[in-house]
């Protein structure tokens, strides 16, 4: 089962998952929407793969890095979240409400769309 964590708790998230090497924000939105809507990295590597590319490029990923996966409202990102659990990942969490949320919670400056 993915645990989902809120934007307004990912900083809490992040400096615990820190214990276990730098936390990744995976965030599997497609290119026009990273335009759209950028998320700035503090705490944390921002990685963007979109979900369609996850499999072919999981190399990418370190399973032994916490993954806190994102997208616009969560569930392409919670597919993803599972995606890795079932492929080895053990620190992957879903960002629920996506950047929507994120725009609300965590950083205001984020456009919605």
């Amino acid at each position: 089962m993915i645990d989902h964590i809120r934007p307004a708790l990912l900083t809490h998230w992040l400096s615990q998952a820190a214990t276990d090497g730098s936390p990744v924000v995976l965030d599997v939105r497609e290119p026009w929407e990273l335009q759209t809507a950028a998320v700035t990295p503090k705490g944390f590597t921002l990685v963007a793969i979109p979900m369609n590319d996850i499999p072919s490029r999981i190399g990418e990923l370190d399973a032994h890095t916490p993954i806190a996966c994102l997208c616009h409202h969560g569930a392409r990102s919670l597919r993803v979240a599972n995606f890795l659990s079932q492929n080895g990942f053990n620190n992957v969490v879903n960002i629920s409400g996506g950047i929507e949320v994120w725009a609300q919670e965590l950083d205001t400056t984020v456009p919605r769309y």
